[in-house]
């Protein structure tokens, strides 16, 4: 994938100078290719959007956790390069993998958000559909201080309404 290095810088930028990622050393460009590729062998999805041809953010859905019974919920990530941040990015590539999740089959997204004054991303996720479902308090250390992690949640297509096919 040639926008890795650029996906790689992206994320780099986040974790060494925000608590919304809670990795405290950036993983190298093989690394981030591997997470692509498992994200990818699931089905799921993983967007790249680019403006004038130069990578301007990224997003994707994993499973939430690894048992079983976790299987119809899956975990957002939307990371934006700072040049493009606060302006429409963020919503369109969220919106995106909230779509590629339902026709996937997932009935839950759940996003687990670093840092409880992460205003940008709490918006975000409010602005499509998400409820504030609790904050787990000082579970991170980053930055010589306690950070939480705040829980949101959407219901995809039918939710809990009805059983999965």
């Amino acid at each position: 994938m040639e926008d890795v290095g650029s996906i790689t810088k992206i994320y780099a930028h986040y974790v060494l100078h925000s608590a919304s990622s809670f990795e405290t050393d950036p993983p190298d460009e093989k690394e981030m290719l591997r997470r692509r590729a498992h994200t990818l062998e699931l089905k799921l999805p993983y967007l790249v959007a680019e403006i004038d041809g130069v990578v301007a953010g990224y997003a994707y859905a994993t499973p939430y956790r690894p048992r079983a019974a976790y299987r119809y919920t899956v975990e957002n990530s939307v990371y934006i390069h700072a040049d493009h941040a606060r302006k429409g990015l963020g919503r369109l590539l969220l919106t995106d993998v909230i779509r590629a999740c339902e026709e996937f089959g997932a009935r839950q997204m759940v996003a687990v958000i670093g840092d409880s004054g992460n205003v940008a991303s709490i918006g975000l996720h409010l602005a499509c559909g998400f409820r504030h479902v609790g904050v787990l308090n000082a579970v991170g250390f980053k930055f010589g201080r306690w950070v939480d992690t705040v829980l949101m949640q959407r219901q995809l297509s039918a939710g809990a309404s009805s059983l999965p096919v």
